[in-house]
């Protein structure tokens, strides 16, 4: 349901594999009974109207349904989990001695992750 990846694409202002990740939040949300009319159906009816006009914005996120709001919430968490250190942690290596300390490479990837780690925190408010 999420590409080969398993992984939503988030920017600093809306969803940028929206469609996916409305899909999953659609189906992760529903009922048992909507779900079975879902695979019923063989999806959803054509709904493209719907879609064009629900842009997974950072103020749309911010209005899902309560269940969804959790779930991403939870998610979210758990991504941070897995990194082994945290936006605290990243931003003292940002500290000008420590910094100028790290290879090139390594500067790089701090700045991927502390960008990573930013996003995935404003996420977090956005949806508790």
């Amino acid at each position: 349901m999420v590409g080969e990846e398993g992984a939503f694409v988030l920017g600093w202002d809306e969803v940028l594999t929206e469609e996916e990740l409305s899909t999953t939040l659609k189906v992760l949300c529903m009922s048992e009974e909507e779900f079975r009319e879902y695979k019923e159906q063989g999806g959803w009816e054509d709904d493209s109207e719907e879609e064009e006009n629900s842009t997974l914005s950072n103020e749309a996120l911010s209005r899902l349904k309560t269940p969804c709001k959790k779930l991403l919430y939870d998610s979210v968490l758990l991504t941070l989990e897995s990194y082994g250190s945290d936006l605290k942690a990243e931003q003292d290596l940002l500290n000008k001695e420590t910094y100028e300390k790290l290879s090139r490479r390594e500067q790089q990837a701090l700045h991927v992750r502390y960008g990573q780690k930013r996003i995935l925190h404003q996420l977090l408010e956005l949806v508790h």
